[in-house]
Formats: C-alpha cells, structure tokens, sequence
C-alpha cells in the first residue's frame, strides 16, 4: 500500500512522515509533490502549515490541485491543519478561495478572545486541548473522547453542513476542529504532535476502508 503525503512547499512533512512510518512500517509511506503519485497512491494526507493564500497558489504553481481534488473523491482522504481549512469553500485569510469540496468557510478567532473569566486568550491557538466528538467514527477508535490533541491555528472552519462535524474544541468559544464525510475525514489539530493519540489516529486512518 502506498500512502502519499503531499508537498507543495509549506510546512515541515517530516514530522507527518515519521508519525505514519511509526504507525505503519509495512506501509510505502513517502512525501511527494508529484501529482501522478498522488493519483496513483491508495491513501493521501493532506498536511501543512502558513497562510492561506500562499498555500493555495503554492498548491495551482505545482499543478497538484486536481490530484488533489481527486483523491479526495476516489480514496481515504486525511487532512492536517490547513489541510482542513483547504478543503472548504473560502478563507476569511486573504479572501482566499479554498478547493470547495465541502460547504463553508474559515474564520479568524474573534478579537479580542476571551476565556469564561473574561480573560483574554492569545492567538494563535497553540498547545494542548480536549476533543470532544461528535458522532462515531471508525478514526476516533481506541481514542477517549475528551482527548488532548496539539493545535496551532488562528483561523476554524465554520461548515455550513453541520453533519460534516466529526469533533469540537473550546478555546473562548466552541469551534469545530474534525470534519467526515464519506472517504474525506479532516482535523485542525496535528496529530503527528499529539502523542499516543495522535498516532492512535493515523493508525486507524491506515487501516480505514470507508
């Protein structure tokens, strides 16, 4: 089995790559930016980090936004931080058009930010917070709900369908931060930097057959 992890040039994949090879050392696992390889590959992971117009023209300049578009169509499909926030319709960072695979948009965290004592929070969101979620999913397995999983991100995705909300989080104001739907399944948190279950959940996603 060949799982791909795709490259177009934002953010640092080896952290991705040696999660998956942890998880699955049978597995053909290797970052790529080519878009024959990630058509061809039985599995994708749609990583990265930074701004979202940058990643969305780095995403057109290598020609990958069709291998894209069509993984997430045909084959088990994880996306990773901007990974998710790609998928959807728009970003309020830069106005950015996103791939529309799902209905929806990115927002910024409300400014200020304010916890239940009215204190302020920092943004970006960053460090260790509780997942709650919402449903049953064959990736949530062998995971507690309630877990902790390591986020950075100033922006959430708000989907206008709300039955794609596989998982929330709090931080000054619930935000959703997992998203399912048929083969696609996406989260806002790193789980190549959430320990034990962060793992747990890329295991389950190598051996998920939606």
């Amino acid at each position: 089995m060949t799982i791909a992890v795709i490259d177009y040039g934002m953010g640092n994949l080896r952290s991705v790559l040696q999660a998956l090879l942890k998880v699955a050392p049978d597995r053909d696992t290797r970052v790529t930016s080519d878009p024959a390889e990630v058509v061809a590959a039985e599995r994708v992971v749609f990583p990265g980090q930074g701004a979202m117009p940058d990643c969305m023209a780095e995403l057109e300049r290598r020609g990958l936004r069709s291998a894209v578009l069509q993984a997430a169509a045909e084959k088990p499909f994880l996306g990773v931080c901007i990974g998710l926030q790609m998928l959807f319709e728009q970003s309020e960072e830069g106005d950015a058009r996103g791939l529309g695979v799902f209905p929806g948009q990115a927002r910024r965290f409300a400014n200020p930010l304010l916890d239940a004592g009215q204190k302020k929070l920092k943004v970006p969101h960053m460090g260790w917070n509780q997942v709650w979620r919402q449903g049953q999913h064959p990736l949530w397995a062998g995971i507690e709900d309630g877990a902790r999983f390591y986020f950075v991100h100033s922006y959430c995705v708000f989907p206008t369908d709300t039955a794609l909300v596989a998982g929330r989080c709090e931080y000054g104001l619930p935000f959703t931060c997992a998203v399912g739907r048929a083969n696609i399944f996406a989260v806002q948190f790193h789980p190549e930097k959430s320990a034990r279950d962060g793992l747990q959940l890329l295991k389950n996603f190598v051996s998920w057959q939606p």
